[in-house]
């Protein structure tokens, strides 16, 4: 029989002893679905949004098997390179106070928006992209990308933003001191669209923390895994990673692990109920 299926006999006599086990067949099934969810986050999640992924799928498990499985496959959250160093752009010419002061956990929508800059390696240069993030869910309302840094990027930004979300009141919006957001246009802007200005203290990047750390998330799940040939694949990409991904889907800590779309849908829910 062996030499039939091409099967050592010591082999044979091996599974004999030591048949597969119901748990291991559990854990291959399981398995397969990790795989699933981590392909589908792009390599970004750990053992706990998988696990927090199959729970949501009403696929039972303990987390600490989601973990050792990953471990045994060697599956795991995707980092990339070091921090480059930054560099210092000058004084800004017109600042305004901090009235955020670090206070980052807001009631509703569209009270506070927060914003930032980075820039992005490619082989044909950099790629700068501005964020809007409304503190109230994290998620990304405004975005733009350019090859140089001026102040258009923060202005498209900012005004797709205001065109996303329509806020009826009056939205306050802080960022740091770079010249981009101290510039007459940003200021004129902000002041056409009824939105009070917030900056950080010089040289105090923990006063726009949550914008600092979406982009620490950003270039650790998605720019530094990749060396982009061109500047319209870094722009495919980030389009991909804010819109498809971080926004709709991303779990977020501050949400209670659900996504930004979907913590402020059930705002919007509750407001209904109400």
């Amino acid at each position: 029989m062996c030499a039939a299926v091409d099967l050592h006999p010591s082999g044979y006599y091996t599974w004999l002893k030591h048949p597969v086990s119901q748990r291991e067949r559990e854990d291959k099934r399981l398995l397969a679905y990790i795989k699933q969810y981590w392909l589908e986050s792009g390599g970004h999640y750990g053992y706990r949004n998988i696990y927090l992924d199959l729970k949501e799928a009403k696929i039972q498990c303990g987390r600490d098997r989601v973990l050792r499985l990953m471990q045994q496959t060697n599956i795991k959250a995707e980092r990339g390179y070091k921090t480059p160093k930054g560099y210092y752009s000058g004084k800004p010419d017109n600042t305004a106070p901090n009235v955020l002061k670090r206070e980052f956990v807001v009631s509703s929508p569209n009270q506070w928006w927060v914003s930032d800059i980075t820039y992005i390696h490619t082989h044909e240069g950099f790629l700068f992209l501005a964020v809007v993030m409304d503190l109230y869910a994290r998620n990304i309302v405004g975005w733009s990308m350019s090859e140089r840094m001026t102040d258009d990027v923060v202005l498209d930004a900012l005004t797709m933003a205001y065109w996303r979300r329509k806020p009826t009141g009056t939205v306050k919006f802080h960022s740091d001191q770079g010249s981009q957001y101290a510039s007459r246009n940003f200021r004129k802007l902000l002041s056409k669209l009824n939105i009070e200005r917030s900056m950080s203290r010089r040289g105090n990047c923990w006063d726009n923390a949550v914008a600092e750390s979406f982009f620490s998330n950003l270039k650790k799940e998605q720019i530094r895994r990749i060396k982009y040939k061109t500047r319209e694949h870094a722009k495919q990409a980030m389009f991909h990673y804010i819109e498809m991904f971080y926004n709709p889907k991303r779990r977020h800590t501050s949400n209670g692990r659900i996504s930004p779309n979907e913590y402020e849908r059930l705002y919007f829910q509750n407001q209904k109920s109400v």
